[in-house]
């Protein structure tokens, strides 16, 4: 069914914890962009690692690619077969973002310790600076399975009838 598979949205809008159960019901392997651009020390790798490792990952036969970095979404979406793109409500995402702070997680390298000011602003700005554009490129790829996200029940929904499909292969 699927073989490529990339998550994208807002930051706090889901997209680690949907990518963890679409790996939990289809066996594709997961990959965090956060986890390959941030390192445990709070910096980043170079532009041109974070490049090499994406490129990679993308050469393997499956994955999951959870995250947006948009200056590597284009070649993210040529090579998937399927984009789910999680456009909620910016209050979800702030909610989201919120409620992460000092829990670990699998999709980061460190504990936040808060949700800074930069990083809200980023997620306020989203819907106006990012979302037309991801729109505009999910538009010339619709030759691609692409699902979009309304709202987190929504999601659940279609979690809950692929695990169906997936058990009763």
């Amino acid at each position: 069914m699927f073989k490529k598979i990339i998550v994208i949205g807002s930051p706090g809008s889901g997209k680690s914890t949907f990518s963890r159960k679409l790996r939990d019901v289809t066996g594709l392997p997961l990959y965090y962009l956060d986890m390959i651009n941030h390192k445990s020390d709070r910096t980043t790798a170079s532009r041109e690692d974070f490049d090499r490792q994406l490129n990679e990952i993308m050469l393997t036969d499956k994955w999951i690619i959870d995250g947006n970095y948009q200056r590597t979404l284009e070649m993210r979406l040529k090579k998937c077969d399927t984009a789910f793109l999680l456009d909620f409500p910016l209050e979800v995402c702030l909610a989201g973002a919120a409620e992460r702070v000092g829990k670990k997680r699998e999709d980061m390298p460190w504990v936040e310790d808060e949700l800074d000011e930069e990083f809200r602003q980023w997620i306020v700005d989203f819907p106006a600076t990012k979302l037309p554009e991801i729109y505009r490129m999910l538009e010339r790829y619709d030759n691609k399975n692409i699902v979009i996200f309304k709202s987190r029940q929504e999601m659940e929904k279609y979690l809950q009838k692929l695990e169906k499909e997936y058990l009763n292969d």
